[in-house]
């Protein structure tokens, strides 16, 4: 095996979702594959949020807490500086419009490449568009900028970003962490249930769970013994409780809160809905895939990428309640079609969405980029040579 660059993944993160799954499924997978890698985690000391370290350290990785406050930390820039020389880094991969900013002092004339992944852009209605606007400013300084979804690309293109720094690279799970796994949550959400309904993902606004909550009704009347179950934690689990309450299906609600046994949970549910308004790639629906589990979705971002309508998953229209519950009821009334969309859903995750291919795409760009710098740099010394 040639060579591999030496990497330092860069993330400040609010807990373990979606994004912090996929840099632990990279950073596994580029290891295997012989790449030296450590996770470095932006900690801020008001919240101290280190459970990405904590996952990434269960599965064997190199993993350093930096401890900053304040919008911009000078002494944490200095740190990650000190990372860079201990671990003699190539690529410094950051993750998150924090990252990218802190990711762009601290490399600041060091002969390293910079890398950023892209995972999504702020829904309009949510604050933190002014960091989002900084942010793709930053980018400009960066070598490359990994994109998941053409919206996402679009918008960077509008900002000044070159299309030739821009470049597609698909999430990925770890499939085999999701075969052959028993379930974990039937028990808790009803031993009468015959069959469980899952969202996954943070309750927060633009996510969609209320949607899901409001299409309950009217699954609940045709299917008294079904149950939804609501996997993930957020500012909004209160308001979703009032509302479940309200629209009287709370006792057949499960708020399941934050797990650590995904594969169990996939294991459990007979289908995964994430009827989101915005998103990029959902780890959840690559994870649900994995699991051989049906996806109904909306169409927002890059889903159209992973479910081919009818053929691994629902695709439905966002805000859709009459369609949200529709797509439910015909796939509950029709355990053969679920299934088989459920199969055809892993053997395309397997094919196209592997975390190992996912790992292969970016050591070939960390190459690409590590390579231009080195031709460059001797480039320099041979012109400083000439004119001295």
């Amino acid at each position: 095996m040639p060579n591999q660059p030496t990497v330092l993944l860069l993330i400040s993160s609010e807990g373990y979702f979606g994004v912090e799954n996929m840099l632990v499924n990279l950073a596994v997978a580029l290891a295997k594959q012989g790449c030296r890698c450590a996770v470095a985690v932006l900690c801020d000391v008001r919240f101290n949020h280190t459970e990405v370290g904590d996952q990434a350290r269960g599965r064997g990785l190199e993993v350093e807490i930096i401890h900053c406050s304040g919008r911009l930390d000078w002494r944490a820039v200095a740190a990650i500086r000190r990372l860079m020389s201990e671990y003699q880094v190539d690529v410094l991969h950051t993750h998150g419009y924090k990252a990218d900013i802190y990711g762009h002092f601290a490399s600041w004339g060091r002969r390293i490449g910079l890398v950023a992944t892209c995972h999504n852009w702020p829904h309009p209605a949510w604050s933190m568009q002014s960091y989002a606007a900084l942010d793709r400013f930053f980018l400009r300084t960066f070598d490359r900028v990994v994109v998941l979804s053409e919206a996402v690309a679009g918008t960077l293109r509008n900002s000044g970003l070159p299309e030739g720094k821009l470049q597609a690279i698909a999430n990925g799970v770890d499939v085999e962490r999701f075969r052959e796994v028993q379930p974990s949550l039937k028990d808790g959400a009803s031993t009468d249930s015959k069959s469980l309904v899952g969202f996954v993902g943070r309750l927060v606004p633009g996510k969609g769970a209320d949607i899901l909550l409001r299409a309950a009704p009217r699954v609940f009347s045709r299917h008294p013994n079904s149950r939804f179950v609501l996997v993930g934690d957020g500012p909004l689990r209160q308001e979703l409780e009032s509302l479940a309450v309200r629209l009287g299906v709370a006792d057949r609600v499960l708020f399941a809160g934050l797990r650590e046994d995904m594969p169990q949970v996939y294991a459990s549910i007979d289908l995964l809905v994430l009827p989101s308004l915005c998103e990029a790639m959902p780890m959840c629906v690559l994870e649900a895939m994995a699991a051989g589990k049906p996806v109904i979705a909306t169409r927002v971002g890059a889903v159209p990428q992973l479910i081919d309508r009818d053929e691994t998953g629902v695709l439905i229209e966002p805000g859709d309640v009459a369609g949200l519950s529709s797509a439910v009821l015909q796939l509950l009334e029709n355990p053969e079609r679920a299934r088989c969309l459920g199969a055809k859903g892993r053997a395309r995750t397997i094919e196209r969405f592997s975390a190992d291919s996912m790992a292969r795409q970016y050591l070939q760009l960390y190459s690409e980029i590590t390579n231009t710098r080195e031709q460059r740099k001797k480039r320099d010394n041979v012109e400083y040579e000439y004119n001295t």
